[in-house]
């Protein structure tokens, strides 16, 4: 069995989020793997036709920009803790885009928090972290709120 080199963490900048980061960071400096993040805006329609498509545009490019910049401050803090490879950011559903990423990135390994919703909550947003498990190409670790860093 080959260990890990390519890690890959999805992020909604949540603080469950950021406790996977911290769990892959560590993981990752015991293997030499490097870590690739990617966050996905999930665009909502805006169901105001009245408001035209440049409002659209012009919120969907303020969260791209707002999205790329929480990605570069999250690497820059974090760039001595571990070696960082691509911060992606896409645009989409997230269990498709995570997906999409892993194989750009061709991560061994995907490393998702999990915010842990039960009953109705969890009926009604779904869980991300549920359909990566699913349906990823390669093997995930999911990391709840209390985890401990390895």
């Amino acid at each position: 069995m080959m260990l890990p080199t390519n890690i890959l963490v999805p992020t909604d900048f949540s603080p469950t989020a950021e406790h996977a980061l911290d769990y892959a960071i560590a993981l990752a400096a015991k293997l030499g793997a490097r870590i690739h993040l990617v966050h996905v805006i999930g665009i909502p329609p805006l169901g105001i036709p009245e408001l035209g498509i440049a409002v659209a545009s012009m919120t969907a490019d303020t969260m791209v920009a707002d999205g790329q910049a929480a990605l570069d401050r999250i690497t820059a803090k974090r760039r001595d803790d571990a070696s960082f490879g691509e911060a992606i950011l896409r645009t989409g559903d997230a269990r498709d885009e995570v997906l999409q990423a892993a194989a750009q990135v061709h991560a061994d390994l995907i490393v998702v928090g999990t915010h842990g919703r039960r009953g109705v909550s969890r009926a009604l947003l779904g869980s991300v972290a549920e359909a990566i498990v699913r349906i990823a190409p390669c093997p995930v670790l999911v990391v709840g709120a209390k985890a401990v860093a390895p």
